[in-house]
């Protein structure tokens, strides 16, 4: 049954790709957005579960579909989802690398209901997991991942989100020694690819969304890396927000066991563009294909998957007229 569950799941990314991957490079974020969220939205509902939406697109007077809180599914099994159906709205948009339809889930309660705030991150994979700290100094983080990947500061690369708010960051990272790969969106990706060898990143630094902070720490939670983070709230409101649905010290450290409260947890993402983790969406002729990882931290696999479809099997709701 767990495996059942996790293909079907791979099918719900696999609808918001292909839907959201039409839309790559034409310059309109909001329609590829939509495309991704209304296949996701389909597909899930088709599915034997009873599922509740814990962290979605905005909360609900925000967003009419797959909004924090929202029931999905026909009825089931119980369980928490996580969602981002186009991670990378812009990069999708302007046809730059990176952007991915991702989702975890967790049977229920076990996923944190994180507010639609921001969250200082720190990541790592599995090598230097025990090395980082949020409260650390980015100086310290460096130092410790070069220390326990037997490297120099100069041969690690820390993936940092380009925003203002973090000029102070970027320069005390470059004076540790370490290189930078900054990136205009998806800080999932970023830490993600700290696990994935091949990528070329090894820490992820700085302040995104809290949301994709809880899919990050689903899939390290998977991969054996390791995420921390803490609220950084914007206003009362936030804080508010926070109050009323996070089950966890809301002023302290959020670690793995905080975010995903579960050895049984599933991580998938399918590739919408081209990336350093996964190849994005192919048209052709007769059909498409798909290039997947699905993570299960119950038996500890990461498994990537090429999916072809004939033109035709599609789910409908993603076909072309």
């Amino acid at each position: 049954m767990r495996t059942t569950r996790i293909v079907e799941m791979l099918e719900v990314t696999e609808a918001a790709a292909l839907a959201a991957g039409r839309w790559m490079g034409k310059g309109d974020k909001h329609s590829a957005d939509a495309a991704a969220v209304g296949a996701m939205r389909h597909s899930m509902n088709d599915l034997d579960i009873s599922g509740e939406i814990v962290i979605g697109e905005g909360e609900r007077d925000e967003a009419p579909m797959l909004y924090i809180g929202e029931k999905v599914g026909a009825g089931g099994e119980e369980i928490d989802i996580a969602v981002d159906p186009l991670e990378g709205t812009n990069l999708t948009a302007y046809g730059q690398p990176n952007s991915i339809a991702v989702l975890a889930f967790a049977p229920k309660g076990t996923l944190l209901h994180a507010p639609d705030t921001y969250m200082m991150k720190v990541a790592a994979g599995p090598v230097a997991a025990h090395a980082i700290h949020v409260d650390a100094t980015p100086t310290e983080n460096v130092h410790a991942v070069a220390k326990a990947m037997g490297r120099s500061p100069e041969d690690i690369v820390v993936c940092i989100l380009d925003r203002d708010r973090h000029i102070d960051l970027i320069a005390e990272v470059r004076q540790a020694g370490a290189r930078i790969r900054l990136i205009s969106d998806g800080d999932v990706f970023g830490a993600v690819a700290t696990a994935i060898e091949g990528t070329g990143i090894h820490l992820l630094l700085g302040i995104g969304a809290a949301p994709e902070g809880v899919l990050a720490a689903a899939a390290m939670r998977c991969i054996g890396g390791q995420f921390m983070g803490r609220f950084a709230f914007r206003d009362d409101d936030d804080r508010k927000r926070a109050e009323a649905m996070a089950n966890c010290d809301i002023d302290g450290v959020l670690d793995m066991d905080c975010l995903v409260a579960t050895d049984q947890a599933a991580f998938i993402a399918t590739g919408v563009t081209d990336g350093e983790l996964l190849r994005g969406v192919k048209y052709f002729g007769k059909g498409s294909r798909t290039h997947s990882v699905a993570m299960d931290a119950s038996t500890g696999t990461v498994r990537f998957i090429e999916t072809v479809y004939k033109t035709g099997d599609e789910p409908f709701w993603v076909r072309r007229e």
